[in-house]
Protein backbone atom coordinates (compact mmCIF):
# COMPACT_ATOMS: atom_id res chain seq x y z
CA UNK A 1 0.00 0.00 0.00
CA UNK A 2 1.02 3.67 -0.27
CA UNK A 3 1.66 6.24 2.84
CA UNK A 4 -2.26 6.70 2.27
CA UNK A 5 -3.43 3.49 2.09
CA UNK A 6 -4.37 3.12 -1.19
CA UNK A 7 -3.18 0.30 -3.75
CA UNK A 8 -0.68 1.84 -5.99
CA UNK A 9 -1.67 0.58 -9.67
CA UNK A 10 0.26 1.13 -12.70
CA UNK A 11 -1.87 0.47 -16.14
CA UNK A 12 -0.20 0.61 -19.34
CA UNK A 13 -1.89 1.79 -22.21
CA UNK A 14 -4.06 3.93 -19.88
CA UNK A 15 -5.22 5.92 -22.69
CA UNK A 16 -6.89 3.23 -25.20
CA UNK A 17 -10.05 1.65 -24.57
CA UNK A 18 -9.54 -1.59 -22.87
CA UNK A 19 -6.79 0.49 -20.21
CA UNK A 20 -9.69 2.79 -19.60
CA UNK A 21 -11.84 0.19 -18.71
CA UNK A 22 -8.86 -1.59 -16.25
CA UNK A 23 -8.61 2.03 -14.64
CA UNK A 24 -11.68 2.47 -14.09
CA UNK A 25 -12.73 -0.93 -12.46
CA UNK A 26 -9.59 -0.91 -10.21
CA UNK A 27 -10.63 2.40 -9.69
CA UNK A 28 -14.12 2.03 -7.99
CA UNK A 29 -11.86 0.08 -5.19
CA UNK A 30 -10.42 2.98 -4.41
CA UNK A 31 -7.01 2.67 -5.92
CA UNK A 32 -4.37 4.88 -7.22
CA UNK A 33 -4.22 4.66 -10.71
CA UNK A 34 -0.71 5.35 -12.78
CA UNK A 35 -1.15 5.63 -16.37
CA UNK A 36 1.47 5.11 -18.92
CA UNK A 37 0.66 5.40 -22.31
CA UNK A 38 2.47 7.58 -25.40
CA UNK A 39 -1.53 8.82 -26.21
CA UNK A 40 -1.53 11.78 -23.25
CA UNK A 41 -4.96 12.90 -25.00
CA UNK A 42 -6.14 9.93 -24.12
CA UNK A 43 -5.03 9.45 -20.45
CA UNK A 44 -6.58 12.59 -19.55
CA UNK A 45 -9.75 11.05 -20.96
CA UNK A 46 -9.44 8.55 -18.95
CA UNK A 47 -8.74 10.83 -15.68
CA UNK A 48 -11.86 13.06 -16.21
CA UNK A 49 -13.55 9.75 -16.36
CA UNK A 50 -12.34 8.37 -12.89
CA UNK A 51 -13.10 12.06 -11.35
CA UNK A 52 -14.08 12.07 -7.84
CA UNK A 53 -14.21 8.21 -7.95
CA UNK A 54 -10.34 7.24 -7.56
CA UNK A 55 -6.68 9.55 -8.10
CA UNK A 56 -4.91 9.46 -11.48
CA UNK A 57 -1.92 10.70 -13.01
CA UNK A 58 -0.52 10.12 -16.32
CA UNK A 59 3.10 9.62 -17.46
CA UNK A 60 4.08 9.74 -21.21
CA UNK A 61 6.23 6.94 -22.21
CA UNK A 62 7.49 4.90 -24.79
CA UNK A 63 7.45 1.55 -23.69
CA UNK A 64 9.46 0.18 -25.97
CA UNK A 65 12.59 1.97 -25.34
CA UNK A 66 13.84 0.91 -22.02
CA UNK A 67 15.07 4.26 -20.67
CA UNK A 68 11.97 5.49 -21.42
CA UNK A 69 10.08 2.63 -19.73
CA UNK A 70 12.30 2.52 -16.64
CA UNK A 71 12.21 6.41 -16.14
CA UNK A 72 8.22 5.79 -15.91
CA UNK A 73 8.00 2.82 -13.66
CA UNK A 74 10.77 5.29 -11.52
CA UNK A 75 8.80 8.43 -11.60
CA UNK A 76 5.44 6.18 -10.17
CA UNK A 77 8.05 4.72 -7.24
CA UNK A 78 9.13 7.90 -6.26
CA UNK A 79 6.11 9.58 -5.98
CA UNK A 80 4.33 6.09 -4.10
CA UNK A 81 7.05 4.25 -2.44
CA UNK A 82 5.73 1.03 -4.06
CA UNK A 83 3.36 -0.73 -6.87
CA UNK A 84 1.46 -3.26 -5.70
CA UNK A 85 -0.42 -4.28 -9.19
CA UNK A 86 0.97 -3.90 -12.68
CA UNK A 87 -1.36 -4.10 -15.41
CA UNK A 88 0.24 -4.29 -18.31
CA UNK A 89 -2.48 -3.26 -21.34
CA UNK A 90 -0.57 -1.80 -23.94
CA UNK A 91 -0.17 -3.65 -27.21
CA UNK A 92 -1.76 -3.80 -30.50
CA UNK A 93 -2.30 -5.46 -34.06
CA UNK A 94 -1.17 -5.49 -37.38
CA UNK A 95 -2.37 -8.16 -40.11
CA UNK A 96 0.52 -8.63 -42.36
CA UNK A 97 1.57 -10.44 -45.70
CA UNK A 98 2.71 -14.29 -45.74
CA UNK A 99 6.22 -15.22 -43.42
CA UNK A 100 7.93 -14.89 -46.48
CA UNK A 101 6.78 -11.48 -47.28
CA UNK A 102 7.30 -9.89 -43.89
CA UNK A 103 9.76 -7.21 -43.56
CA UNK A 104 11.69 -7.33 -40.60
CA UNK A 105 10.52 -3.86 -39.67
CA UNK A 106 6.54 -5.44 -39.60
CA UNK A 107 7.82 -8.30 -37.27
CA UNK A 108 10.01 -5.89 -35.02
CA UNK A 109 6.80 -3.05 -34.61
CA UNK A 110 4.39 -6.81 -33.47
CA UNK A 111 7.41 -7.63 -31.00
CA UNK A 112 8.34 -4.46 -29.53
CA UNK A 113 4.54 -3.05 -28.97
CA UNK A 114 3.50 -6.73 -27.36
CA UNK A 115 6.53 -8.37 -25.73
CA UNK A 116 9.23 -5.71 -25.57
CA UNK A 117 6.97 -3.50 -23.83
CA UNK A 118 5.98 -6.23 -21.49
CA UNK A 119 9.25 -7.36 -20.50
CA UNK A 120 10.84 -3.49 -19.83
CA UNK A 121 7.72 -2.94 -17.15
CA UNK A 122 8.10 -5.78 -15.51
CA UNK A 123 12.22 -5.62 -15.49
CA UNK A 124 11.74 -2.64 -13.68
CA UNK A 125 8.89 -3.21 -11.50
CA UNK A 126 9.58 -6.81 -9.74
CA UNK A 127 12.51 -5.21 -8.02
CA UNK A 128 10.24 -3.24 -6.27
CA UNK A 129 8.24 -5.61 -5.28
CA UNK A 130 10.77 -7.82 -4.06
CA UNK A 131 11.69 -4.92 -1.74
CA UNK A 132 8.16 -4.58 -0.86
CA UNK A 133 6.91 -7.87 0.42
CA UNK A 134 5.08 -8.87 -3.18
CA UNK A 135 3.03 -7.57 -5.84
CA UNK A 136 0.85 -8.85 -8.80
CA UNK A 137 1.23 -8.35 -12.28
CA UNK A 138 -1.15 -9.07 -15.25
CA UNK A 139 -0.54 -9.62 -18.73
CA UNK A 140 -2.44 -9.28 -21.84
CA UNK A 141 -1.96 -11.57 -24.60
CA UNK A 142 -4.43 -13.06 -27.24
CA UNK A 143 -6.43 -16.26 -28.04
CA UNK A 144 -3.99 -15.69 -31.19
CA UNK A 145 -1.05 -17.00 -28.93
CA UNK A 146 -2.68 -20.39 -28.91
CA UNK A 147 -2.48 -21.18 -32.72
CA UNK A 148 -0.80 -19.50 -35.60
CA UNK A 149 -2.87 -17.81 -38.21
CA UNK A 150 -1.96 -16.68 -42.33
CA UNK A 151 -0.90 -13.37 -42.65
CA UNK A 152 -0.97 -13.02 -38.50
CA UNK A 153 2.50 -14.33 -37.83
CA UNK A 154 4.59 -11.42 -36.03
CA UNK A 155 1.42 -11.06 -34.05
CA UNK A 156 0.77 -14.83 -32.85
CA UNK A 157 4.25 -15.08 -32.37
CA UNK A 158 4.17 -11.71 -30.01
CA UNK A 159 1.91 -12.60 -28.25
CA UNK A 160 2.91 -16.33 -27.84
CA UNK A 161 5.69 -15.08 -26.37
CA UNK A 162 3.75 -12.85 -23.82
CA UNK A 163 2.61 -15.86 -22.35
CA UNK A 164 5.89 -17.44 -22.61
CA UNK A 165 7.13 -14.61 -20.23
CA UNK A 166 4.61 -14.37 -18.32
CA UNK A 167 4.92 -18.17 -17.00
CA UNK A 168 8.60 -17.81 -16.61
CA UNK A 169 8.15 -14.81 -14.63
CA UNK A 170 5.63 -16.71 -12.31
CA UNK A 171 8.50 -19.98 -11.77
CA UNK A 172 10.84 -16.72 -10.92
CA UNK A 173 8.96 -15.26 -8.57
CA UNK A 174 6.37 -17.85 -6.70
CA UNK A 175 7.83 -17.52 -3.81
CA UNK A 176 8.47 -14.07 -3.14
CA UNK A 177 4.43 -12.88 -3.28
CA UNK A 178 4.32 -11.91 -6.43
CA UNK A 179 1.62 -13.88 -8.56
CA UNK A 180 2.40 -12.90 -12.79
CA UNK A 181 -0.78 -14.30 -14.65
CA UNK A 182 -1.94 -13.32 -18.22
CA UNK A 183 -5.71 -13.01 -19.89
CA UNK A 184 -6.11 -13.87 -23.25
CA UNK A 185 -9.18 -11.53 -25.16
CA UNK A 186 -11.16 -12.78 -27.93
CA UNK A 187 -12.29 -10.02 -30.18
CA UNK A 188 -12.65 -7.36 -28.49
CA UNK A 189 -15.73 -4.71 -28.67
CA UNK A 190 -13.75 -1.58 -29.05
CA UNK A 191 -14.89 1.50 -31.34
CA UNK A 192 -11.33 0.56 -33.78
CA UNK A 193 -12.54 -3.10 -34.13
CA UNK A 194 -15.88 -2.00 -35.04
CA UNK A 195 -14.44 0.13 -37.78
CA UNK A 196 -12.23 -2.81 -39.09
CA UNK A 197 -15.20 -5.16 -39.17
CA UNK A 198 -17.82 -3.10 -39.40
CA UNK A 199 -20.34 -6.31 -40.81
CA UNK A 200 -19.60 -8.28 -37.61
CA UNK A 201 -21.71 -9.43 -35.15
CA UNK A 202 -20.51 -7.31 -32.12
CA UNK A 203 -22.53 -8.71 -29.18
CA UNK A 204 -20.38 -11.46 -29.31
CA UNK A 205 -17.53 -9.80 -28.68
CA UNK A 206 -15.94 -9.54 -25.37
CA UNK A 207 -16.51 -5.77 -23.81
CA UNK A 208 -13.79 -4.01 -22.31
CA UNK A 209 -15.34 -3.75 -18.62
CA UNK A 210 -15.42 -7.99 -18.79
CA UNK A 211 -11.79 -8.05 -19.68
CA UNK A 212 -11.11 -5.28 -16.72
CA UNK A 213 -13.48 -7.70 -14.76
CA UNK A 214 -10.80 -10.46 -15.06
CA UNK A 215 -7.57 -8.68 -14.61
CA UNK A 216 -9.33 -6.74 -11.76
CA UNK A 217 -9.66 -10.98 -10.14
CA UNK A 218 -6.14 -12.06 -11.18
CA UNK A 219 -5.04 -8.79 -8.95
CA UNK A 220 -7.01 -9.70 -6.00
CA UNK A 221 -6.68 -11.58 -3.01
CA UNK A 222 -9.30 -14.00 -4.08
CA UNK A 223 -6.26 -15.16 -7.08
CA UNK A 224 -3.87 -15.59 -4.03
CA UNK A 225 -3.38 -19.28 -5.33
CA UNK A 226 -2.70 -18.37 -9.38
CA UNK A 227 0.01 -17.46 -10.64
CA UNK A 228 1.92 -18.38 -14.21
CA UNK A 229 -2.21 -18.76 -15.84
CA UNK A 230 -3.11 -17.60 -18.83
CA UNK A 231 -6.78 -17.22 -18.62
CA UNK A 232 -8.91 -17.54 -21.83
CA UNK A 233 -12.08 -14.54 -22.27
CA UNK A 234 -13.39 -15.04 -25.70
CA UNK A 235 -16.60 -14.04 -24.81
CA UNK A 236 -19.38 -16.24 -27.68
CA UNK A 237 -16.84 -15.11 -30.52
Amino acid sequence: MSESGQRVVVVTGGGGSLGRAVASAFGRQGAHIALLDLNTAGCEATIAELSGQASATSIEVDLTDPTSATGAIDQVLAQHGRIDVLANIAGGFKMGPLVQDTADKDWDFMMNLNVRSVFHTCRATIPSMLDNGGGRIVNVSARAATQGKSRMGPYCASKAAVITLTETLAAENRFDNINVNCILPGTIDTPQNRRDMPDADFSKWVPPAALADVVVFLASDAARCVTGAAVPVYGQS
